[in-house]
């Protein structure tokens, strides 16, 4: 059986148009530098939704689905949790675990 890639994402909504710019400099000069270090993941995305401005999207890819969730079970990723609560307290987010099935 071959191994599928499994990817996390994150979507955050950053509602104040006034913090975005400052959020999409945090994101990418410190949170996704330490979620790369901490979660070790293969490869790291961040997205700006073109439908909805105020939404964020950063995805990571592991090699496997029992990979990202060793990771998710980790004290490491209560840290990243706690790192980007403590910054962005008002900016609510969700998470999706995603499998790869093909490729074209």
């Amino acid at each position: 059986m071959e191994t599928r890639k499994a990817y996390l994402m994150v979507r955050a909504q950053v509602p104040n148009e006034s913090d975005r710019a400052k959020f999409d400099q945090w994101y990418g000069t410190h949170h996704l530098p330490l979620a790369m270090d901490k979660f070790h993941a293969e490869k790291g995305w961040r997205f700006w939704s073109r439908s909805d401005a105020s939404v964020h999207y950063a995805l990571y890819q592991f090699k496997d689905m029992a990979t990202l969730r060793e990771r998710l079970d980790s004290p490491d990723f209560k840290l990243l949790i706690a790192d980007f609560d403590q910054a962005w307290p008002g900016v609510a987010r969700s998470r999706d675990l995603i499998e790869s099935v093909q490729e074209a």
